[in-house]
């Protein structure tokens, strides 16, 4: 290699803008909120579907509509070079979801409670809340008519809420009726805002003859009055559409659960009807909504699938995230049950023997491997030891290896003051988990620790 060549700074790679990494030291706020998310929806009686991150394009052209933002202007769409196909990542998942639906006829035995988690992809402008690479939680119930699932679905995001202790997440809720009462009231809302073409801002504009309904959504304060003045959708209501609404608030009054009813309510696909719904915060700015949904019965006849009534929710990760952080109560601290240091060849073959049986217990353990950057010291190990947030430390030496006893240390004070002592290298396991066991007050046996502890 040539000395320019050597001198030549290599670029570093960095992430793509709005597609972030979740660093280590994250994980345990993500792993709160998925865990207690799968709880909750299995409670209930929801089934997990995992559907592809790409799709056709023409899935989401057709099921969210050609004149929305998303797919005019926000979605990562692309030609597979091999075989020509347009493909998209996906921007959303009820789509998806219901393409695999229809795909492998899951309804052919009567209607699907499904979920699904993952990343979504939206070409945005990166803000707090809203990255282009971001992460949704939804539900699905898939052939259900009435307006007991709509209500349900807002029942189980109040007990997420209350499980995951976040409070002051309000609901908002209205009905945007059928196609045919939309399109009454589309007629009278065009010709309303024709009247204040003026006042209407360049979205506006662009929205009045394709989806005049997104107007009412507009964040715009100088046209606030204008809007607040606007035709309302439950006014063209047919007796049918609101006796659901009416059904869906029943059951919420009657579970207590406060609400505002939000004539200005839309939601940003084509694909939704009647009952509609958002979660909000006001913790989160401008970025507010935490979760919406609604029913979405032409879905499945847009696909080409026969009538399939049906209704569920998206909720943004990230931002279910931030409040958690800002309760700031997320022990990220404990990291294993057990560090085992160790000095000479002997003692790490031991050390890796008593890991292996410490695991088979069911703990969590971290074995000291030589690193680039420290060196191998039990000084230094020891350092890591407390670094990692275990509960116990184990030292393996030459003398440990020459009286086979483990020299077992409590690291934390709530585990007897730092106290040390020998245990035979065999015994090492049924001490450990005596002690961890014996700490969480449940009195169970061994075969019960990873309730115990983790």
């Amino acid at each position: 290699m040539s000395e320019e060549n050597k001198t030549k700074k290599i670029r570093k790679i960095l992430g793509i803008k709005g597609m972030n990494d979740i660093l280590p030291d994250e994980s345990p706020v993500w792993e709160l909120l998925e865990n207690t998310v799968e709880s909750v929806l299995k409670s209930y009686g929801y089934q997990r579907i995992r559907t592809p991150i790409v799709e056709e394009t023409s899935l989401f052209a057709r099921g969210l509509g050609a004149v929305t933002d998303i797919v005019e202007k926000e979605m990562y769409s692309f030609e597979d070079s091999l075989n020509g196909d347009q493909l998209t990542l996906r921007p959303e998942c009820t789509a998806g979801v219901v393409r695999a639906v229809l795909e492998h006829n899951l309804t052919y035995n009567g209607p699907k409670r499904l979920w699904y988690t993952g990343p979504m992809f939206r070409h945005e402008r990166p803000q707090r809340g809203r990255y282009r690479q971001f992460h949704q939680i939804g539900a699905e119930a898939v052939g259900y008519p009435g307006p007991d699932i709509d209500a349900e679905l807002i029942l189980l995001c109040r007990r997420l809420w209350d499980d995951l202790g976040l409070d002051n997440i309000r609901l908002e809720l209205n009905s945007i009726g059928n196609a045919e009462e939309r399109n009454r009231h589309r007629a009278d809302l065009i010709a309303y805002f024709e009247q204040y073409k003026d006042l209407l801002d360049q979205d506006a504009q662009r929205r009045l003859y394709s989806n005049p309904l997104r107007i009412l959504d507009t964040k715009n304060p100088h046209m606030q009055d204008m809007v607040n003045a606007a035709p309302k959708l439950l006014d063209y209501l047919s007796r049918e559409s609101l006796e659901h609404f009416e059904g869906v608030q029943k059951i919420l009054r009657r579970n207590n659960v406060p609400y505002t009813v939000n004539p200005r309510l839309v939601r940003g696909m084509d694909y939704y009807n009647r009952t509609v719904f958002e979660w909000i915060s006001e913790e989160l700015g401008a970025q507010g909504t935490v979760c919406g949904g609604g029913r979405y019965d032409p879905l499945f006849e847009m696909f080409g699938g026969k009538y399939t009534p049906s209704c569920g929710f998206a909720m943004g990760v990230e931002r279910l995230i931030e409040l958690l952080k800002a309760k700031g109560d997320i022990d990220s601290s404990k990291k294993a049950d057990v560090f085992i240091a160790h000095q000479g060849q002997d003692a790490l073959l031991e050390a890796t023997v008593l890991a292996e049986s410490l695991r088979n217990t069911g703990l969590d353990v971290i074995l000291y491997c030589s690193a680039a950057n420290s060196g191998g010291s039990f000084k230094a190990q020891m350092k890591r030891a407390d670094e990692s947030g275990a509960t116990f430390a184990i030292l393996v030496g030459e003398d440990e290896i020459r009286n086979g006893q483990a020299s077992v240390k409590a690291l934390r004070s709530e585990t007897a003051g730092n106290n040390q002592t020998s245990v035979p290298f065999e015994k090492v396991a049924d001490y450990l988990v005596d002690q961890i066991v014996g700490e969480c007050g449940c009195g169970d046996s061994h075969s019960s620790h990873d309730h115990c502890i983790h």
